[in-house]
């Protein structure tokens, strides 16, 4: 049964946020991904040809801030 969960890993331990549906000593595979940001999951989504840190100073900068205006 696969099943996806999120963990912390902390002092060399991977720990699940929430508690996981197995018994005790149970064995199981895991398969780790760490978690992206909105930067590195939409890079070329608009056809952008820089690197992932130059669209991450656009994106971030104070001038392009979307703040609406009065």
């Amino acid at each position: 049964m696969p099943l996806t969960v999120e963990a912390i890993y902390e002092n060399g331990v991977l720990k699940p946020v929430e508690p996981l549906p197995l018994k005790e000593h149970e064995t199981v595979r895991v398969t780790i991904q760490t978690k992206s940001n909105w930067i590195e999951e939409t890079y070329g989504i608009c056809g952008f040809t820089g690197d992932p840190e130059e669209l991450r100073r656009l994106a971030l900068h104070p001038e392009f801030d979307l703040e609406e205006e009065p």
